[in-house]
């Protein structure tokens, strides 16, 4: 852990693990008993696909990720309910993070990690919060294959391969339980403009705490439940709504302060950045019968050996048939 951490870090860090793990068991609990006589349906398809191919073209560090959130809930939900349960977001997700040259990696960079994400949180409101919580599997090291993917899909694009020597130092097998918790403060500033602060707290594969916020604009977010990327903090539209035809538009940020990572483990030396920060902007287009969403996020040092932030692009296409 960097020595440079502001003063009682170590305290707080193991509150909000505490918080965390408390919301993630008290979520397992209502998940498990009945919340309607409604007949429970897929609300929607919610997804998101990152790649620094579509940001700064580096092929580093948080190279790519793919989030899928499948929502479940009473038939004609439209929006967070106000009880714990009655929504569900089942969640897949699959991210790479990866030193900056593949083919011949410098000691003092991150190591290579391919991860799978599954795992359920809820989405409510409550006194004009909204709130977030659940729990996740995440499992790590070569037996996600996801070395092997992208060895596949780099060849097939005539793109450098990670080489036998990132893959042989990736980080080790493992499976990491993870609960996450956040609550955002929606604040309407005028017609159709939001601001919605909100805070995280996470412990598991990563284990952080996280204030931050984002400004909406636009007639994609009048209605329905998002989500949040745990890669980029992007917000997508997991339910299904009649769309608005338009232009809408998200600009938000954050900070979060990193208690301890998997990820970057300080039995090998690495020193963690006292903060870790992201910014991010995004456009939406609406159309009649297709929508398509591009959002671009800078993310800054994550380890004092990285030596600059980087750029991820973020796409999400929508076709009505």
């Amino acid at each position: 852990m960097d020595s440079k951490v502001w003063p009682g870090g170590i305290i707080v860090g193991i509150f909000f693990m505490r918080l965390a793990l408390f919301t993630a068991f008290i979520a397992s609990l209502a998940f498990s008993q009945p919340v309607s006589a409604g007949e429970r349906v897929t609300l929607g398809i919610g997804r998101l696909f990152s790649n620094d191919h579509f940001g700064d073209n580096e092929d580093r560090w948080r190279t790519g990720s793919l989030q899928f959130s499948f929502l479940r809930g009473t038939e004609g939900t439209t929006a967070r309910p106000a009880g714990l349960g009655e929504v569900i977001e089942y969640r897949f997700a699959s991210a790479t993070v990866a030193p900056s040259n593949l083919t011949n990696p410098n000691p003092a960079d991150r190591r290579y990690a391919g991860m799978l994400t599954f795992g359920a949180h809820s989405h409510f409101s409550a006194s004009a919060f909204d709130f977030s919580l659940g729990a996740d599997l995440v499992v790590i090291g070569p037996q996600t294959g996801t070395g092997h993917f992208q060895t596949l899909i780099h060849e097939a694009f005539n793109m450098v391969p990670p080489s036998a020597v990132a893959l042989a130092n990736q980080i080790p097998n493992a499976v990491y339980p993870t609960a996450l918790v956040e609550m955002a403060r929606p604040v309407s500033l005028g017609s159709r403009l939001t601001l919605r602060p909100f805070a995280e707290a996470q412990a598991g594969i990563e284990s952080f705490a996280r204030v931050g916020a984002d400004l909406l604009w636009g007639g994609a977010w009048d209605q329905g439940i998002f989500v949040r990327d745990s890669t980029t903090g992007q917000l997508y539209q997991a339910t299904r709504s009649e769309p608005t035809p338009g232009l809408s538009f998200l600009i938000g940020g954050d900070v979060a302060y990193v208690f301890g990572t998997e990820l970057l483990p300080t039995s090998d030396g690495y020193q963690l950045t006292p903060t870790r920060n992201r910014a991010r902007l995004g456009l939406h287009l609406q159309g009649e019968r297709a929508a398509v969403f591009y959002g671009l996020t800078w993310m800054g040092r994550e380890f004092e050996a990285q030596p600059e932030g980087q750029l991820l692009g973020s796409i999400r296409l929508d076709v009505k048939f």
